[in-house]
This record gives C-alpha cells, sequence and structure tokens, in this order.
C-alpha cells in the first residue's frame, strides 16, 4: 500500500539540513514499519532516493515563484486534478500526479513549516493535499507547526487543509491554540523526530556518565547586529567551556562534506569560534541519527536551533535555547516544554546568559529525572499516533 510523503528533504549544493531530514526519516520509518510502502516527494529525487532506500519524486514546482506565480501555479494544477486542463509532459508535478492515482495516503509531514513568511510552502503543501482529495486518497498531517505570520490568504488555505484532512498532529501548545481558533482540533504531540534513534522501549541512548557542552546556532538574528550577537554568544560558549567542560560546535545545516568549505551554521560557528578564549572543537554535520546522539550524550546543550533540542531534551540533557523572534520562541519553547525545562532566552538577554546558564547546570539532575518521568508517556503517545496515522489509509 504506497503512501506518498511530502517533507522539506533533499540535499541541494552539499548542504545537509538535519532536522527536517530527520522529521522525513521517522515518517519513512514508523509507516514502513506498519506496512506501508512509502515514496517521498524531494527537491532532489535521486538523493532522497538513495537515502532512505523508497522511490523518490520531484516537488510540484513552486520553489523561487513568487506569490503571485504560486497562485497561477497552484491554480493550474487544481485545474489539472479537476479534469478541466492539463499538464504538459514535462511538467515537475506529472509524476506525483500519476502517483496519487494508486496511492493509498498522503502524509504532510514535518518541516516547510507553515507561515505565510515562507509562501511556497504554504503554496505546495496546501495545493498537494486539495489534489490528493480530488483524487479520493485521505490525508494526514503530522508534525507541524503553523504561523505565528500566517495571514489572508494563506491561513484560509491552510485552515481548509486542516478541515478536509482525516488527521492533524502538531507540535506545540501555540499552533494547537491557532487551529483551536479555527473551530477545527488537532492532536498535540512532540515533534515527530523527538525519538529518532531511541530502542523501542524509550531508552535515550545515553550514557549515565555524559560530558561537554555541544553548541549549534543559527544564522537568523532577526536584523540584531551579528557583530554583537556572535560577541555575546562567545563569551556565553567561553563560560559554558569553564563551568561544564570542552565545547563542540555541531552545524544543523551546514556541508555534508567534512573537508569542504564551512557553510550555513558551520560558517557562523567559525566566527564565534575566533572570539573565544577557550579552545573548542567542530564536529561534522554527519547524519541526523548522529546528531541525536551527539546532544544525548552532552552534559548540555546551547542552541538557536530547534532540532538539537528536540534531540536533546528526551534525554534529560539541560539545554540553553536562543529565540531570536516570536516564531523561534514558540518552537523552542513548545520542544522544551513537552519535558518541563524552560530556559528559552532572547537573543537580547545574552548578557546576562552566563548566570542562566549556572542555575541551569545546578539543575541538571531535576532536569534528568523529569524527561525519565515524562519518557513512558510521551513516547507511547508517539505510537499511538503513527497507529492512527497508519490506519487512515483510503481502503
Amino acid at each position: 500500500m504506497s503512501v506518498l510523503i511530502i517533507g522539506d528533504v533533499g540535499v541541494l549544493d552539499g548542504m545537509f539540513h538535519i532536522g527536517d531530514e530527520a522529521m522525513f526519516e521517522v515518517a519513512v520509518d514508523e509507516l514502513s514499519e506498519r506496512g506501508l510502502s512509502p515514496i517521498g516527494v524531494s527537491s532532489n529525487p535521486p538523493e532522497t532516493a538513495a537515502r532512505y532506500g523508497i522511490p523518490a519524486l520531484p516537488r510540484l514546482g513552486f520553489a523561487g515563484l513568487d506569490r503571485a506565480e504560486a497562485a497561477r501555479r497552484a491554480d493550474h494544477l487544481l485545474a489539472v486534478a479537476a479534469g478541466s486542463a492539463e499538464l504538459s509532459p514535462d511538467d515537475p508535478a506529472a509524476e506525483v500526479f500519476a502517483t496519487l492515482e494508486g496511492a493509498r495516503l498522503l502524509v504532510n509531514a514535518g518541516g516547510g513549516n507553515l507561515a505565510t513568511r515562507w509562501h511556497s510552502h504554504v503554496f505546495e503543501r496546501t495545493t498537494l493535499a486539495r489534489v490528493a482529495r480530488a483524487k479520493g486518497v485521505p490525508v494526514a498531517v503530522t508534525g507541524q507547526t503553523l504561523g505565528p505570520d500566517l495571514d489572508t490568504p494563506d491561513d484560509v488555505a491552510v485552515a481548509r487543509m486542516l478541515r478536509e484532512a482525516a488527521l492533524v498532529g502538531v507540535r506545540e501548545p501555540d499552533t494547537a491554540a491557532l487551529v483551536d481558533s479555527w473551530g477545527l482540533s488537532a492532536t498535540l504531540n512532540v515533534d515527530d523526530a523527538s525519538f529518532l534513534g531511541l530502542g523501542a522501549a524509550g531508552e535515550t541512548g545515553a550514557s549515565a556518565s555524559r560530558g561537554g557542552v555541544v553548541v549549534s546556532l543559527s544564522g537568523w538574528f532577526a536584523g540584531r547586529p551579528a557583530d554583537q550577537v556572535e560577541q555575546h554568544i562567545a563569551e556565553l560558549a567561553d563560560a559554558a567551556a569553564r563551568t561544564v567542560g570542552p565545547v563542540a560546535f555541531h552545524a544543523h545545516f551546514g556541508p555534508l562534506d567534512p573537508a569542504a568549505p564551512p557553510r550555513g551554521d558551520a560558517a557562523l560557528h567559525e566566527r564565534i569560534r575566533q572570539r573565544m578564549s577557550e579552545p573548542s572543537i567542530v564536529i561534522p554535520t554527519g547524519t541526523s541519527r548522529e546528531a541525536a546522539a551527539l546532544v544525548r550524550g552532552a552534559a548540555l546543550l546551547i542552541t538557536g536551533r530547534y532540532h538539537p533540542a528536540v534531540f536533546a531534551a528526551p534525554a534529560g540533557t539541560p539545554v540553553l535555547a536562543l529565540s531570536a523572534d516570536q516564531y523561534t520562541r514558540i518552537k523552542l519553547g513548545g520542544a522544551l516544554g513537552h519535558w518541563g525545562q524552560t530556559s528559552v532566552l532572547d537573543l537580547d538577554e545574552l548578557p546576562g546568559a552566563p548566570r542562566r546558564l549556572e542555575t541551569l547546570v545546578a539543575d541538571t539532575a531535576a532536569i534528568r529525572a523529569e524527561a525519565a518521568a515524562r519518557l513512558p508517556r510521551l513516547r507511547a503517545a508517539s505510537r499511538q499516533w503513527w497507529d492512527r496515522v497508519a490506519a487512515s489509509v483510503r481502503n
């Protein structure tokens, strides 16, 4: 029974985005374990097919379009689904349309967060869902963050997609509240990638004796002066080295080739390392599973990225999260809140971060105990969610 999964996946220009790939990987694994046959929708189908061992198809053709062009593209694809227009043989959406004819389910997986700032994701996800429904294929929406900037007509399109979906899963309370304000319902769970690489019984995979600091940052400072922010982060990393132990930088958006020049998060990390007085090392980007194991074995995580927190919190790794704006605050706060952690700092609060760091480290035992207490319930809820997704296939 084939299931089409769209995620924000596919390595382009040698750059790997761990979080987006992790959510897709989990969807593939969970559905495969339940007897379904995943087919991916990817920015780089051959790469995705080789990485996950599944068939993969091109995206629908919204990448790079401005809003007016994307609207025209969506109208055309919907007309094709309705039978009032045709696709040209070389249209990038042709393979997805053909596959939907025999698919039993469309899974709109995490990544490609649906917000007006990324209008191409809104158009692609909502259009694909409407095409699937026109062909009688049920839609499951999982692992989502919606908004907070979701303006008309984007909010109307997303609300329609959720209303017509068989299941809707979101990953933080703010998104659940937004869905509720539309008069709709959603299942609130942890992020889909929270348990990537864990055993069936839910072991954290972290050793009893953990050590060192992992730093994983994003270059999004929401307009703040980069020099100032980077200097404050370097001072925080120095304080962590003196308080906790050796510091390792790990890029969640970086080059796959460890020998390649640093780009993305890796370039930011190099600038910060040059400002530090304490020594540090760099760990290559690697795979999503390697990234999860890394932070689960750390004594402390400092992150401006979302998925390092997603991986670390279930293992009880203390997390000091750095938010740039409301969007990052909602995501980071949601990821940590599921596990009882609360240390999310605004970038403007960085001068006081070393003191917050000391308090966080002092609470390590309580943080680990709380994560261990919550793990069985949250892991069971995740398994139940994927049972429900698999059960929603078209008969």
